[in-house]
């Protein structure tokens, strides 16, 4: 007979609360194998493909395409065993799975077959109010992942709450909307919580309104926060409010640098790496973290972790927001190395492909706002860090060299850093050495 297995929505990444559909590769009868992708979702700040763990046949799928779902809940049902037939199952099953189709309603998860070893929660009060429930034939489900903000009435008999699935659900709860008001002959939809939840409509206005102008409402959009907005806007709140910020500034003469990059594109062993003035500050991060080593600490409660590696985070700008990949181990490479890898790591970002584990474990960040024309800002540390170097954008200025006034290349640096690690002595000197070695790249060779 059919063996229907539930495929709830997996930890992609540490701490995942929930994620978006973002597309199906697959519908209701396709046949799937072992390993084939069957959904991409947004989580992490990245789009991610998701295997099937299973060979069969898909039966339902539980969200749509720009749904949100809680981890642990339904995504999809496979059928694992399509060969089965009905005639190899017990003669009580037809009649078993009769309430299930009970009021014209369609089945939801959790209320079809399942297989034998599945385990089901005490159904003490429902046994109560309907003692005709203990007579009837067991009816095997398959298994409903519980999540464990759902409540327990929704997964007690399908008697008592009309049907909808988790999304739906989540929004009614959100919107404090009684699912049971909004009993229907179907599946209850987002449109009919928000529609309940949506206040009553304003009597007519006086005939002398209709010529006012449209009300401001009318003329704005709002947009759900989700995907990596809600990520990014969670995780900066989370900073803010946490670590103790400082900010520094710095302005220095980047000419040298530029002098030197411009010799590099015409070098043997550049000419085929893009050098940006993005490596450059990588690569007098890396140095000067050494140096100052509080910088790629972090604060731990009771004790402050030093870091003796440098896993760089590269703040990009990309179609679904700001994402922060790292570059691991980045103090070990060299300058070509770290072009390299930089300039692998923005397009992946721009492509939407970025694994959430690159995203992970980082130790210090670079913004590069120079590219978008910014002079510098006041960053905000990323959670798990204790500072972030914003670069600006480079400019011809006034500069005075030598007693003389003359036209120089620019470059403003602001540092953020956690108080509590970090002491202004030690940034100021990071910052410090940060800029001379913009300034003066030969200074590395002293490092």
């Amino acid at each position: 007979m059919p063996d229907y297995k539930v495929f709830p929505l997996p930890d992609t990444a540490e701490g995942l609360v929930d994620a978006e559909i973002l597309a199906w590769h697959v519908k209701p009868g396709d046949e799937v194998a072992v390993n084939q992708i069957i959904v991409e979702i947004e989580t992490a700040k990245a789009a991610v493909e998701l295997p099937c763990p299973w060979a069969g046949v898909v039966t339902e799928l539980h969200a749509q395409a720009g749904d949100t779902v809680n981890v642990g809940s339904p995504i999809v049902t496979i059928d694992t065993d399509p060969g089965g037939t009905a005639a190899s199952a017990p003669a009580a099953a037809p009649a078993a799975a009769a309430p299930a189709e009970a009021n014209g309603q369609a089945m939801l998860v959790g209320y079809g077959p399942k297989a034998a070893s599945s385990k089901r929660r005490p159904r003490k009060a429902a046994a109560a109010s309907t003692p005709d429930v203990a007579a009837a034939p067991v009816v095997t489900e398959p298994p409903v992942p519980v999540v464990p903000d759902t409540p327990a009435a929704l997964l007690e008999p399908r008697g008592l709450v009309p049907l909808a699935k988790p999304p739906v659900r989540k929004l009614a709860k959100d919107l404090g909307v009684d699912l049971r008001s909004l009993a229907t002959n179907g599946v209850i939809t987002r449109e009919d919580v928000r529609r309940a939840a949506a206040p009553a409509p304003a009597p007519p206005a006086p005939a002398a309104a209709a010529q006012a102008p449209a009300a401001s409402g009318e003329r704005e959009r709002r947009v759900p926060v989700k995907g990596v907005r809600k990520m990014t806007a969670q995780a900066m709140v989370d900073s803010a409010f946490t670590a103790p910020h400082v900010t520094e500034f710095l302005t220095i003469d980047v000419t040298p640098m530029t002098e030197l990059r411009a010799r590099l594109k015409t070098h043997p062993g550049f000419r085929d790496v893009k050098i940006t003035p993005l490596t450059f500050a990588a690569k007098a991060v890396c140095l000067a973290a050494k140096r100052t080593p509080d910088v790629n600490a972090v604060w731990a409660g009771e004790e402050i972790v030093y870091k003796d590696y440098v896993h760089l985070g590269i703040a990009a700008a990309t179609p679904r927001g700001l994402i922060v990949p790292k570059v691991r181990d980045a103090d070990r490479m060299s300058l070509r190395e770290l072009a390299e890898a930089l300039d692998a790591l923005t397009v992946t970002a721009r492509e939407g492909r970025t694994p959430p584990a690159d995203m992970m474990g980082g130790t210090f960040t670079i913004t590069n706002v120079g590219v978008f024309g910014v002079d510098t800002g006041t960053p905000i540390i990323n959670p798990g860090e204790s500072a972030i170097l914003a670069l600006g954008a480079i400019k011809d200025m006034p500069w005075v060299v030598d007693g003389q006034v003359v036209p120089r290349k620019v470059c403003q640096l602001a540092l953020s850093f956690d108080h509590r690690v970090v002491d202004g002595q030690q940034g100021s000197r990071f910052l410090a050495d940060v800029g001379a070695l913009l300034a003066d790249p030969s200074l590395a060779i002293t490092y």
